[in-house]
């Protein structure tokens, strides 16, 4: 991940605390098989910089995840993500992978049902996304 674009989207107005938003996407980024074993994290002050957060914010969602077991501590190097039989980290499967992907849409879709938008007006709109960030890809 060193020479790659920092993977991270931070939204200060979701309503979610920063730290969880960075401990959810490691574990999404693992789940979708884009960080692996052995991949070092950007460091702390890049990820601050990066999505101008305070980098005790990256801190603390770093800590989260080693006392989790997502990663370990390697000294003078930085987070690694550990390795996938170590505490239950998230396997990647299909079916994981989508029920974190619908527990984040839940509250879109509901949304949609209050501004009054038929199933196929939603999928239009997914579509429309999917769409843009082919592009941007």
């Amino acid at each position: 991940m060193s020479g790659q674009p920092i993977p991270f989207e931070i939204h200060p107005s979701s309503g979610v605390p920063i730290y969880r938003q960075l401990v959810d996407q490691v574990y999404a980024l693992l789940a979708g098989g884009h960080l692996c074993e052995g991949d070092l994290l950007p460091s702390v002050r890049r990820v601050a910089r990066a999505a101008s957060v305070n980098p005790m914010t990256v801190s603390k969602a770093y800590s989260l995840l080693e006392s989790q077991g997502a990663v370990v501590r390697v000294r003078g190097q930085g987070m690694r993500v550990a390795p996938k039989n170590q505490k239950g980290q998230a396997s990647g499967r299909l079916e994981e992978r989508k029920e974190q992907f619908g527990r984040l849409l839940e509250p879109a879709l509901h949304r949609a049902q209050q501004l009054g938008l038929s199933d196929t007006e939603v999928r239009e709109v997914l579509d429309e996304l999917v769409h843009s960030l082919k592009r941007q890809s």
